[in-house]
């Protein structure tokens, strides 16, 4: 039996593993399918201090940071979790293995929201993507939409400008007041970034008679838009899906730790009421890690 089992490898993840292993505590970290969640996909990250890099190579480090006090990763994914604070806590995983501990740390992440319109789902993964950094290679001189205001849509769009021969942001209000002014400036910077305020897309179809697998977009206001791609980035839920149905959420799927039973923690973009950036959910994985080894440690 663990001590401490932490469910996802993202920052905060790896930063609660790091607390936990360096305290003595025999903790496993259950990665999920990839290392490192969303953190992975950013392509230049510059707004978490003393990192210069790849999101990726922050992930890989801090797995490399825990794992050298004892920490073990593994790249499974939980679908359940059983017990309770009396008897342990026993996590079912997608690969049909079992592991036990006395505490459990939930920092699976969030995933993006997925575009439920006509066509989303039908040209997902041809034509449409929710990952600019894994796909973007694929649409090298070519026309693309990124959907969405926030600071996603605009590191997206940014990202893409410098593979795609335009790139055209279709936002539905009238200024991206949610993005952050480096971003806007930059934005606004570049020639081959139309944006395209007040409208939104309502279906996406097949160019009829296309060898190249163009898209036609349709927006509210009925105009049909011939592209190669859209990038969708219109907001995050989190990744809870597999916890029971007393387990207190709210609209977004995220958990409020005082909500959380006995033995239970919450850390990263899984929390409620914090920023989705990386340096809160570092700090929410260092609160869950001493809160565990603190509980770990009354049960001695």
């Amino acid at each position: 039996m663990y001590d401490i089992i932490i469910l996802g490898s993202g920052p905060a993840g790896l930063t609660a593993a790091l607390y936990t292993a360096r305290a003595n505590k025999k903790t496993l970290v259950l990665g999920g399918d990839r290392l490192g969640g969303q953190t992975a996909g950013i392509a230049t990250l510059e707004n978490y201090p003393g990192w210069a890099g790849s999101g990726l190579e922050l992930a890989q480090f801090m797995q490399k940071q825990c794992e050298t006090f004892g920490a073990t990763v593994k790249f499974v994914s939980a679908k359940n979790i059983s017990g309770d604070a009396e008897n342990g806590f026993v996590v079912s995983c997608d690969d049909g293995a079992e592991y036990s501990a006395r505490a459990v740390i939930v920092a699976t992440g969030a995933s993006p929201r997925k575009l439920e319109i006509d066509g989303a789902r039908e040209f997902m993964g041809r034509g449409v993507s929710y990952c600019a950094t894994c796909d973007g290679f694929f649409y090298s001189g070519k026309t693309v939409i990124v959907l969405g205001g926030g600071n996603s849509a605009l590191n997206d769009a940014l990202y893409l400008a410098d593979l795609a021969k335009t790139v055209k942001i279709v936002y539905r209000k009238s200024e991206f007041s949610r993005a952050e002014a480096v971003l806007r400036e930059r934005v606004a910077a570049r020639e081959n970034i139309e944006c395209l305020f007040n409208t939104d897309l309502v279906k996406i179809a097949a160019k009829p008679d296309s060898t190249d697998g163009e898209l036609i977009v349709t927006t509210t206001d009925g105009t049909d838009m011939v592209v190669d791609g859209v990038f969708v980035a219109i907001g995050h839920e989190a990744n809870t899906d597999f916890l029971s149905e007393d387990i207190k959420r709210d609209a977004l799927g995220r958990l409020a730790p005082s909500a959380m039973p006995a033995g239970m923690f919450v850390a990263g973009d899984v929390h409620s009421d914090i920023k989705m950036q990386i340096a809160t959910a570092v700090g929410t994985g260092c609160t869950a890690g001493m809160d565990a080894i603190a509980y770990i440690n009354k049960l001695q």
